[in-house]
């Protein structure tokens, strides 16, 4: 027998009932909504120029804090498993996705984050060997054309690096999150513990280049400070706790369907920072996105008639 199934708890060893997925689903939502606050933090309170350090800044000392309160290292092929993980979740999704978002317009940038959700279900295939989900696959490009409706404006331009970031990134997070729900967690460690091994390793592999490319910012102030607190402590050490507990309780699909309210918040908080009124095609959008979000979380009609 494999080292997956005997050191990890089992993850279908219960099947959660309608309240508790419903529970988890909710709690789980939390996360990508508070990562849709990314990029107006970003280019409000902190300095411009330096994304490696501002993704060094986001995992490492979040990472650091989890180490503290679950007071739990590694054993084992644990110690390699975190550190895959951790660059594929932040060490190189991070940098990509700053990259994405300095080469390209936000909408442009935002809807090829969209994309993550198709991006899972093939790896879910590849991965962990699941039956294709047509019906989730079918949500995922719904929701990318509501994203799209959203964002996207006339002033929107192709750069080829930043697609390729953007593509990159997606591909990242997306392997890793296959991973996460593959490798599950081992038995006896807490979210918290999973989480602070990601962030320090992402961190860990992030602080070098941060130091060497991007250098401290000259100035640091109050704001900057706040800035990064808030992306390590609330976007990072909370949401990934989160976030690992729900891949763990949920289908992996719909889960990185919920990804989708990332960056519906974010055109949201730029419409209401910027004091723009949203369009009827905006609002059509954020329809069609929350639709296909939601849609996504139910069984295909095939497996409902299944189970009755």
């Amino acid at each position: 027998m494999s080292e997956t199934t005997t050191s990890l708890v089992p993850l279908g060893a219960k099947t959660p009932t309608t309240h508790d997925r419903v529970g988890w689903t909710a709690l789980t939502a939390l996360a990508p909504a508070v990562w849709g606050t990314t990029y107006i933090v970003t280019t409000h309170l902190l300095p411009e120029g330096h994304p490696l350090f501002a993704a060094m800044m986001r995992a490492l000392p979040a990472g650091l804090i989890a180490l503290l309160i679950a007071r739990q290292l590694p054993r084992g092929s644990w110690w390699w498993k975190s550190l895959v993980l951790g660059t594929l979740n932040m060490g190189a999704f991070f940098p990509l996705l700053f990259l994405t978002a300095q080469q390209l317009p936000g909408g442009v940038a935002a809807t090829l984050g969209a994309a993550q959700p198709i991006v899972i279900a093939f790896l879910a295939v590849a991965i962990l060997h699941e039956r294709l989900s047509r019906w989730r696959v079918a949500w995922g490009v719904l929701g990318m054309v509501g994203v799209a409706f959203v964002v996207l404006g006339p002033d929107a331009a192709l750069s080829p690096l930043g697609v390729l970031a953007g593509l990159a990134g997606a591909m990242s997070m997306g392997t890793g999150v296959v991973l996460t729900k593959k490798w599950g967690r081992p038995e006896g460690v807490s979210a918290v513990g999973l989480a602070g091994w990601q962030l320090t390793a992402g961190g860990l592999v992030l602080l070098v280049p941060a130091l060497l490319i991007d250098g401290v910012p000259d100035e640091l102030d109050g704001a900057a400070w706040l800035g990064y607190a808030w992306l390590g402590l609330v976007g990072a050490l909370l949401t990934y706790t989160i976030w690992f507990n729900g891949i763990r309780r949920l289908p992996v699909t719909a889960t990185a369907l919920l990804g989708l309210l990332s960056p519906l918040v974010a055109a949201t908080l730029g419409a209401v920072i910027a004091g723009e009124a949203l369009t009827p095609i905006q609002l059509l959008g954020f329809a069609i996105a929350l639709t296909a979000m939601l849609a996504g979380q139910l069984p295909s009609p095939k497996q409902r008639t299944r189970e009755s």
